[in-house]
C-alpha cells in the first residue's frame, strides 16, 4: 500500500497563502483530474468497509465527489448531507462550531434509520465539525456509524478529538 499513498500523496499539491497568508491550502485537484489517482483514493477509502456497511454520508460538497463512488464501490447507496434549505424533503439538522460562528447540516429525516450501519466520507478531517455534526444527523436517526474515512487528515488541528470512539482512517496526513 505504500506505493499507492505515495502516489496520492505526489498528487497534492500545497498552495501557500491561500484562503489567507498564514494557511498552506492542501489541493486535491490535481488528484481528482488524474484517473488512477483518483480511482487508487475510491478503493482505498473503501477497502476496510466492504461488507460491513448499508450505506455512505458525505457531506457538501467534496464529501460528494469521495462518498458517491465509495458506495458505489461498496454496493450501497449514497447520503447526501447537504447546507440548509439545499434538500426538497423533510429533513434534520445539526449545527457545528465554525472559527468565527456557527454552521448547519441537513439531511433527509429519512435517508437512514436503525438498521443502517453508516460510513461518513469527505476530503479533508480538519477541526472535526464538519464530520461530527454528520454523525450527529446519522445518530439521531437512530443508525450506527461503522467509521469515518477521509483521504486527508491535518492532524495538527486535532478533527479526531470529535470523532472519539469511532473508527477513523485518513489516506494522508499533514
Amino acid at each position: 500500500m505504500d506505493a499507492r499513498i505515495d502516489r496520492l500523496r505526489s498528487l497534492i499539491k500545497d498552495v501557500p497563502g491561500f484562503p489567507k497568508p498564514e494557511i498552506v491550502f492542501k489541493d486535491i485537484t490535481p488528484l481528482l483530474g488524474d484517473a488512477r489517482g483518483l480511482a487508487t483514493a475510491i478503493e482505498l477509502l473503501a477497502e476496510p468497509y466492504r461488507g460491513r456497511v448499508t450505506a455512505v454520508v458525505g457531506m457538501e460538497s467534496r464529501g460528494f465527489i469521495f462518498g458517491a463512488p465509495v458506495a458505489c464501490a461498496l454496493g450501497v447507496g449514497f447520503v447526501p448531507v447537504r447546507k440548509p434549505g439545499k434538500l426538497p424533503r423533510a429533513t434534520v439538522s445539526a449545527e457545528y462550531s465554525l472559527e468565527y460562528g456557527t454552521d448547519c447540516l441537513e439531511m433527509h429525516e429519512d435517508a437512514v434509520g436503525r438498521d443502517d450501519r453508516v460510513l461518513v466520507v469527505d476530503d479533508l478531517l480538519a477541526t472535526g465539525g464538519t464530520a461530527e455534526a454528520a454523525v450527529r444527523l446519522v445518530h439521531s436517526r437512530g443508525a450506527q456509524i461503522v467509521g469515518a474515512s477521509f483521504v486527508i487528515e491535518l492532524e495538527f488541528l486535532c478533527g479526531r478529538e470529535k470523532l472519539q470512539g469511532l473508527e477513523v482512517r485518513a489516506l494522508l496526513q499533514y
